[in-house]
């Protein structure tokens, strides 16, 4: 049995609107992810990703195929509701519980290694949350989703070439935050 393409599920849902259940079982781990990446809670994530769902659904009647993928229709409706999220929660990320939680260390290996792990990554996760919306988003689409330019300047509205060199303007702006950050710490 072939998966139904996007453009066929659509026009079923229109029709059916149970149909819209399997858009959302397609997508609902990506949309969580970008989400979780970009506040970094598991319950806001939760909370954020049934939002964005909520919100595809009420608009769902609307939608028209203009030739980008339905994902990237998702991906928008995630990222304003991020970045209202950002707004009205302006604070500090820290890492939270959760991710305490998950980052045991493995069996035999050195605790001092483990915890100067914990400590690069606490320092790379707050120099991509120093980064404007744009580039973060850019940065979880890129290495967490794994998606092309292509993929990324349909979502973000930009052409490939744009992502490219925001891109590049991004790594060249985190390696100059993160070499300062490192030689502070030296």
């Amino acid at each position: 049995m072939h998966e139904e393409s996007d453009s066929t599920l659509i026009a079923r849902a229109k029709e059916e609107p149970e149909a819209f259940g399997l858009l959302y079982e397609r997508y609902v781990d990506k949309v969580y992810n970008y989400i979780y990446y970009r506040t970094g809670h598991r319950q806001n994530a939760e909370d954020l990703t049934a939002r964005t769902f909520y919100q595809a659904l009420k608009h769902f009647p609307r939608y028209e195929d203009r030739g980008a993928p339905f994902s990237a229709w998702l991906y928008r409706i995630a990222h304003n509701l991020v970045a209202n999220w950002h707004r009205d929660h302006s604070r500090r990320q820290l890492i939270s519980l959760d991710q305490l939680a998950t980052l045991k260390s493995p069996s035999g290996r050195d605790p001092d290694a483990t915890t100067e792990k914990l400590d690069e990554e606490a320092v790379l996760l707050r120099a991509i949350r120093r980064l404007p919306p744009d580039r973060q988003q850019l940065i979880i689409l890129k290495h967490v989703e794994r998606m092309s330019n292509v993929e990324i300047g349909e979502i973000m509205g930009r052409t490939e070439g744009a992502i490219k060199s925001l891109y590049h303007r991004t790594l060249t702006s985190l390696r100059e935050d993160l070499s300062s950050e490192w030689e502070e710490l030296e």
